[in-house]
């Protein structure tokens, strides 16, 4: 049987939500590759109800590595781990999350086994003649997509960014087989040590909220932004922001959208002040509504725009903030 591997990223003790998307994009591949499985790659201790859920969200089978020593992310733990059931086990595939500790270690991994890695794809498919794994990401400053094959090395190997893919509904009558790895870590050269682990001081749940109010170079400055959060917040949905606005200083990086920042899929995305360059429209273009605020009644933001509204943010989004909250006045009489 070809396997494909999913690296299943966990956060506080959670899997990452984008360890489900790529199990479900997985899912898909293996439907396409003849005699495939599809295997979730757990690492650490107490993760039972992780295993559990990989197989409800599309895990064949769950590769349960036990040890105390995974409990936290160390890079050099980690790979030397991944390369040693790769080796095993022998994958077709393996998917890892583009987030940053997959990134990294994505990295080290493929590295480390002599084989490719195409990083932060934004698309994945089997080529039906050659049964190779066809990897597609924005390239060029993201002016054009690149799809990128493997047909020399194994496994192929791919970073997806978190909000790209979709994940698939738990099935909780689905079965499969967990695997509980006897793996004992090797006396290693300690490169690093956590000494303290300090939560972010910002938690976006930007990658997927139901609705973006996004800034660019038209908000003008970091109050400008205090007028998208209040509509954001109105429609129960987070704030985003362009590049040149992150640039600027104005907000954190960490709501950044486009090619160097979250890739999004929203109901609603409202782009405020943002001129609509193709590095950030790489990072929208799944949004189901996309409304565009900008004074330039040629800005490129218009082309992919669903509604669009030629005026001043600071006049606009004020405008239907307060026709919201009327309109959810007159709900609650």
């Amino acid at each position: 049987m070809r396997k494909i591997f999913v690296f299943v990223e966990r956060v506080d003790g959670e899997a990452h939500p984008v360890s489900w998307e790529l199990l479900g994009k997985a899912r898909e591949l293996a439907n396409n590759l003849e005699e495939s499985e599809v295997w979730a790659i757990v690492l650490g201790k107490e993760c039972e109800n992780v295993c559990k859920e990989a197989i409800s969200r599309g895990a064949d089978k769950v590769l349960y590595v036990k040890n105390d020593q995974l409990v936290e992310y160390v890079n050099y733990k980690y790979k030397k781990v991944l390369v040693d059931i790769v080796r095993k086990y022998e994958p077709e595939i393996f998917l890892i999350g583009a987030t940053l500790e997959g990134r990294e270690l994505a990295g080290m991994v493929a590295t480390e086994l002599e084989t490719g890695l195409t990083a932060d794809c934004t698309g994945l498919d089997i080529l039906p003649d050659k049964k190779l794994l066809a990897m597609t990401r924005p390239t060029f400053g993201g002016n054009l997509m690149a799809t990128i094959m493997c047909p020399e090395h194994r496994p192929q190997m791919a970073t997806v960014r978190p909000g790209v893919m979709r994940e698939l509904p738990p099935d909780p009558n689905r079965k499969g087989e967990v695997i509980v790895e006897e793996y004992s870590i090797p006396e290693m050269e300690k490169f690093i040590e956590i000494l303290e682990a300090v939560p972010l001081s910002v938690k976006s749940n930007l990658a997927y909220a139901p609705v973006v109010v996004a800034g660019g170079k038209g908000v003008g400055g970091p109050e400008g932004f205090e007028k998208l959060r209040e509509l954001a917040n109105l429609l129960g949905g987070e704030i985003g922001a362009s590049r040149a606005a992150v640039k600027a200083g104005w907000i954190s990086d960490e709501y950044q959208v486009g090619q160097t920042g979250k890739t999004i899929h929203p109901v609603l995305y409202i782009a405020c002040g943002i001129s609509g360059a193709i590095q950030h429209v790489v990072g929208i273009k799944e949004s189901e509504i996309i409304v565009a605020i900008n004074t330039d009644e040629n800005a490129p933001i218009f082309d992919v725009a669903d509604i669009g509204i030629v005026g001043d943010l600071h006049a606009v989004v004020p405008a239907i903030t307060s026709k919201l909250k009327a309109m959810k006045g007159e709900v609650r009489k």
